[in-house]
């Protein structure tokens, strides 16, 4: 087998992963990513489909696998277990404690599938990382994998938020648009507030009571960087809190 042979397996068996990653790829993203022609990318196509790979073929649009089709988990890179094991040590000072719950617990299953030597190394890097003092790992909320969900599900959430004066207290009906993360400060959420009819970051410390409804609401048009961008030029800062 030559060097050719053996970065067109490795290729593959990214291209399979990527496919499991996203709802639908263009031979346009494949060809930019691996760094080759997109006429390449049909052919490592057609190989993974004699494999027996069930890729489903949208006509203008790109290529899935067929719903329910499941890899075999794939092998961590030492580089990759590393890189996963020191934003770990990040994650923990974040201010959400059920962002942190479930972090731990997808890095557990990561460690449960790396070869026996990975292992080893990736403990030992975990005693030998550590985040400055000065970034507070306080928690403050418990309510980010919650929200995520109601984003990504296209679900309107009730909250009781209180406002910077704390005596001031509203209950709100909010579309989840996206999550904006300081160091600094907290989660905060940017969401279609249906009270002020417009736009609002929320931060999630000052959420005194959330829960998910039953109501839907339609997929923002707007971007977030778009979003962001607009309110860099208004407040000079896109993440200054508004109520």
């Amino acid at each position: 087998m030559n060097e050719n042979d053996i970065k067109r397996i490795s290729r593959l068996t990214a291209i399979l992963t990527q496919l499991q990653t996203k709802r639908l790829l263009t031979a346009t993203e494949l060809a930019g990513k691996f760094a080759v022609s997109s006429r390449t990318i049909y052919r490592d196509i057609r190989a993974l489909e004699q494999a027996g790979v069930p890729i489903l073929t949208h006509e203008g649009q790109g290529y899935s696998l067929m719903e329910g089709y499941k890899i075999p988990p794939v092998m961590f890179s030492e580089n990759e277990a590393n890189a996963l094991i020191t934003v770990e040590q990040l994650v923990v000072k974040n201010r959400d404690s059920s962002l942190i719950k479930e972090y731990q617990q997808a890095i557990d299953k990561i460690k449960a599938v790396l070869r026996y030597s990975t292992r080893e190394k990736t403990e030992l890097l975990s005693k030998r990382v550590a985040v400055s003092p000065a970034i507070s790992g306080i928690n403050t909320s418990n309510s980010l994998m919650l929200i995520q969900n109601a984003l990504t599900n296209f679900q309107v959430i009730n909250i009781t938020y209180q406002s910077e004066d704390i005596n001031k207290k509203t209950e709100r009906l909010i579309e989840p648009f996206a999550l904006y993360y300081s160091l600094q400060e907290n989660w905060t959420l940017i969401a279609y507030c249906r009270l002020r009819k417009d736009y609002r970051m929320f931060r999630l410390d000052r959420m005194l009571k959330i829960h998910q409804t039953e109501l839907k609401f339609n997929p923002h048009t707007l971007t977030l960087q778009d979003y962001l961008a607009e309110k860099e030029k208004k407040f000079n800062t896109p993440d200054t809190p508004l109520s």
